[in-house]
């Protein structure tokens, strides 16, 4: 009995051994993140998000205003009143009605008839106005996405940097050992230990600058999230994207159409035509239709009044027709056409400025992608010179000046490699967010 009970407490502690390292090992790792997961982050907390969300629902708001004209106002009225008896209104505008002593209530119900078009073109104008508030939404969760991507692949940059650097700094520090055991030899000189030494706090030094540049990378992705964190994520690397295009007309051709900061500016364009009719319109004939009706259920007693009926109602149509203003509504309709034609040329102005984007993140993508292949092929020179650096230096037949040299050609090499390889990835998705593709 007491052999099975040290068997089951040794098969605990095993599994108590193999568990726990494991479990702490995951507490203690980073959270991983994908790029499309990023994205998601960023789309959701990101306060710029939030706030174009906020100025679309505004927008829609903005229609519902703009299309209250064409339904009825309804007021209630409560009205009690003291006055001196049997008197009159001796001055201002009106001086016959009578004054007594009364309490009532009623209603009154105004309905717009016809304004000669212009409520209809102010709701057209709130409506696209709308629809250019959803696209600067669209542009915003664009240049949220690319801020996010930026971010990612210069953290994922900076990441393989320090590797770079964790491997010069071991690479040269099993150099400086060996030389150190030659020269306690005599097998070795003082200068040879010293240039390697100087080697190896350069690669040191290279790492300081490689973890600030991780560190300050690390604050860049939180903020493009919409945090004020600074989490080291374990990021996942991204495939490779293909080739970059090369036609750039129909580039720029497909970019016109995509992006959204364009279709903000024509919709935004077209709601300033639709603006200019509206302000036209305040010269032409407005129609309206007025009625009241209520009631007088207290009437002091013996007032002279006393014979008025107890409910009354009315109804009127109103004609008015603006004659002279000061030129306000020709003021009115000038300015908006101003502001029309500068929305035209902020059109031409972003279509300028969309092309010119197109080219240049064309010509970018380009350059970034060539450099991959020259880049690797500077890395594999680079390789081969410190292996044959390396062995003319245990020969004797090269100097220590030659094999440090090899050797930061080999790092020189590897830092342009990874920034090649990441600097392309960043500049195909610039090329997609010109084109408006970046999803």
């Amino acid at each position: 009995m007491h052999s099975r009970k040290l068997k089951v407490a040794g098969r605990v502690l095993t599994w108590w051994a193999i568990v726990t390292p494991a479990y702490l090992y995951a507490q203690t790792q980073p959270p991983q993140l994908s790029l499309a997961d990023a994205r998601a982050m960023a789309i959701k907390n990101h306060p710029r998000v939030l706030a174009s969300q906020a100025t679309v629902q505004r927008a829609g708001q903005m229609v519902v205003e703009a299309k209250s004209a064409y339904y009825p106002t309804l007021n209630g009225d409560i009205t009690g009143a003291g006055s001196v008896l049997n008197s009159r209104i001796g001055a201002g505008l009106i001086n016959d009605p009578r004054l007594f002593n009364h309490f009532g209530a009623g209603v009154t119900l105004s309905q717009l008839i016809t304004d000669s078009g212009r409520t209809p073109n102010l709701v057209a104008t709130s409506k696209l106005q709308g629809q250019a508030a959803e696209q600067d939404a669209r542009a915003t969760n664009y240049d949220i996405i690319f801020g996010v991507d930026q971010a990612y692949y210069e953290t994922l940059l900076s990441q393989q940097l320090v590797v770079v650097a964790q491997q010069a700094v071991k690479t040269r520090q099993t150099l400086v050992e060996q030389i150190s055991e030659l020269y306690k030899n005599k097998l070795r000189s003082e200068v040879d230990l010293s240039f390697a030494q100087v080697n190896l706090a350069d690669a040191q030094l290279m790492l300081i600058r490689a973890q600030d540049r991780l560190n300050t990378a690390y604050a860049q992705l939180g903020r493009a999230l919409g945090t004020n964190e600074a989490i080291h994520y374990r990021l996942a690397e991204q495939p490779m994207p293909p080739p970059p295009p090369t036609d750039e007309q129909s580039l720029i051709a497909q970019a016109y159409q995509n992006r959204p900061e364009l279709a903000s500016m024509r919709l935004q364009s077209e709601a300033d035509r639709h603006f200019v009719r509206a302000e036209a319109d305040l010269k032409l004939p407005t129609v309206s239709f007025i009625g009241v009706a209520g009631a007088l259920p207290w009437i002091e007693p013996g007032n002279a009044n006393a014979d008025i009926p107890e409910g009354y109602g009315a109804a009127a149509i109103n004609v008015t027709i603006p004659i002279f203003n000061g030129h306000l509504f020709t003021a009115r309709r000038r300015a908006a056409e101003y502001q029309l034609q500068a929305a035209n040329q902020q059109v031409r102005d972003w279509e300028n400025r969309i092309a010119q984007d197109v080219r240049a993140s064309v010509e970018n993508a380009r350059s970034a992608y060539q450099a991959i292949a020259t880049s690797e092929q500077l890395l594999k020179q680079a390789n081969l010179a410190l292996d044959l650096a390396q062995q003319r230096y245990n020969l004797g037949l090269a100097s220590i000046v030659e094999l440090s040299q090899a050797q930061l050609g080999q790092t020189q090499a590897q830092v342009e490699n990874v920034n090649a390889k990441y600097g392309y990835q960043e500049a195909y998705a610039a090329l997609q967010y010109a084109l408006g593709l970046l999803h």
